[in-house]
């Protein structure tokens, strides 16, 4: 099983990212748990994000199960609250991909880089790696006793 450590490291080498994050869709609470981030301090494991603002990006990711590409800063702007901080970090677009675990979304992956880096060919090449998160995504997801 590939751990999402490892998967970081095959979209480094195979789409480029400057920040990494891998959320868990949450669907009682309609709401994306981190479980694993390239920018721990920034972007920690376990905080969430609810969608309630960026329903076009829920109805195409979660509801349709299609990744979302936003080449520019505007995009960014348009879907993340805290684009602030994601340009702060060299970040200026975007590329979100489903992770379908069976007929079921468990979460979602997310790659940032600069402004312009991503295009239709970055899209196909992080969905053939969405394939690797499903196991460990549901491993790093799954309820833990004790403290967190």
């Amino acid at each position: 099983m590939t751990t999402l450590t490892e998967l970081e490291e095959k979209v480094r080498r195979e789409v480029g990212v400057r920040l990494f994050t891998v959320l868990a869709w949450v669907p009682e609470r309609r709401a994306l748990r981190r479980v694993h981030s390239s920018h721990p301090e920034q972007y920690p494991v376990g905080g969430e994000k609810t969608v309630e603002v960026a329903q076009g990006w829920l109805a195409t990711c979660i509801e349709g199960r299609r990744p979302y590409l936003g080449k520019d800063r505007a995009a960014v702007r348009e879907i993340f609250a805290d684009h602030e901080l994601i340009e702060s970090l060299g970040c200026g677009a975007v590329v979100n991909v489903p992770v379908v675990d069976g007929d079921e979304v468990v979460g979602v992956l997310n790659l940032l880089d600069a402004e312009g880096r991503y295009d239709e060919s970055s899209v196909a090449a992080a969905q053939a790696l969405a394939g690797d998160a499903a196991a460990a995504l549901r491993e790093s997801a799954a309820p833990r006793g004790g403290a967190a």
